[in-house]
């Protein structure tokens, strides 16, 4: 455990952006790698930088959050703080609703503010704030060091990308000093090629004060938009960490889609065996570069394979019908493919319902909006999945 500082995840993730895949499904538990699913990376980091506890920071359907998060991540020198509602969890009462709901929350800061009991206390000093929707592997106890030693405010992570996809970042300007000089969050006009990687460790007292001076102003409830702005504006000492390796912000269903095929590429930086393992732990996986019916692709031991898999990612449970061939896709855990069926560069839902992404995605290639979404028997569907033009190839790199 690291004494005094109290690392806090925000989950609170509708998925609008994610199509199909994220309709009745919470975006933190979308499945990710044929091993786990998105909360999964920020709780493992956690747990292997020896946290001990996270307190989670919820509001959309945060019972079933809750309870799955106490099935999964509850565990002998590890747990998730439910806040108002752990000592319930704690006595094996579960989840009650509250008596009197207070207002619902516009942004992360609000989060940070309706659970301050929580979150601010005697024995908190630092406090890192963590996502839930990132795909990534990082020991966060090199940060917390190097935050104590400079006396900084804030140290926030950052990465190095490439600058036509800055826009869809917080765009982080340093001095020579490597001061924070510069935060603008999604630049229309980016003047840097360095991006908040959305973690970040506050002066728990900093940033209490901060957000007692925001709340009840003219704000927008956010801690890129509001915090850390203020924070810069108010003469604070703010540094950076860079973040080495693979980062990625899984924002819509083409950035989902491009990272599981970063995923299959020769020399990945992110490698199975760093993945977490919460979905269905007992049932062996891994990359088959080439096999009979197999071509580079991540595959459960339980797969039932009639037809051809390319560069796919399958979770157990996984079904491919006699004839079918499969590529440029993810298969959800029990998903089901008919015989015959023709899928390329899609999503295949645990109800055989295929979304597909806008186009064929290589690692390198820039992404185009529009995708369409089909059934697995090719009968197209009446929605419109459509996201937005969305982010980097394989995630930021340093």
């Amino acid at each position: 455990m690291v004494d005094g500082v109290r690392a806090v995840l925000l989950a609170g993730g509708e998925g609008r952006r994610m199509g199909r895949l994220g309709h009745g499904r919470l975006k933190p538990l979308v499945p990710f790698g044929g091993s786990c699913r998105l909360i999964d990376f920020s709780l493992a980091n956690a747990e292997a930088s020896a946290l001990g506890e996270v307190l989670l920071l919820s509001q959309y359907e945060e019972q079933h959050l809750m309870d799955d998060l106490h099935r999964t991540w509850w565990r002998p020198g590890f747990r998730v703080h439910f806040g108002p509602y752990d000592r319930a969890y704690r006595e094996g009462a579960g989840y009650r609703p509250p008596v009197c709901p207070g207002p619902p929350e516009r942004g992360t800061a609000d989060a940070l503010i309706r659970k301050a009991p929580y979150l601010f206390g005697p024995g908190t000093s630092e406090v890192l704030v963590l996502h839930a929707d990132h795909v990534y592997r990082f020991d966060y106890g090199p940060l917390i060091v190097a935050h104590r030693r400079s006396g900084a405010a804030l140290t926030l992570a950052y990465q190095r990308i490439e600058r036509r996809y800055v826009h869809l970042f917080g765009m982080v300007e340093f001095d020579g000093a490597g001061r924070l000089t510069a935060f603008v969050e999604k630049p229309a006009e980016p003047t840097s090629d360095l991006v908040f990687a959305a973690f970040c460790v506050f002066d728990a007292a900093r940033l209490h004060h901060y957000l007692e001076r925001l709340d009840g102003t003219d704000w927008q409830h956010d801690i890129s938009r509001d915090v850390i702005p203020a924070m810069l504006a108010g003469g604070e000492r703010i540094l950076g960490h860079e973040v080495p390796g693979h980062w990625e912000d899984i924002g819509t269903v083409d950035r989902y889609h491009r990272a599981h095929q970063t995923l299959l590429a020769e020399g990945a930086v992110l490698t199975p065996d760093q993945l977490p393992l919460t979905v269905m732990p007992s049932v062996r996986r891994g990359i088959v570069s080439a096999s009979p019916g197999i071509v580079r692709s991540m595959v459960p031991a339980d797969l039932v394979n009639h037809g051809r898999i390319e560069r796919s990612v399958a979770f157990p449970g996984v079904r491919v019908g006699a004839g079918a061939r499969v590529r440029r896709s993810v298969l959800l855990p029990g998903a089901r493919v008919p015989a015959g069926a023709e899928i390329d560069s899609a999503i295949v839902l645990e109800d055989g319902t295929v979304q597909y992404v806008a186009a064929p995605h290589t690692p390198g290639t820039a992404e185009a909006p529009g995708p369409r979404r089909e059934t697995a028997t090719g009968q197209a569907a009446t929605e419109d999945d459509r996201p937005a033009v969305t982010g980097p190839t394989g995630g930021p790199r340093a």
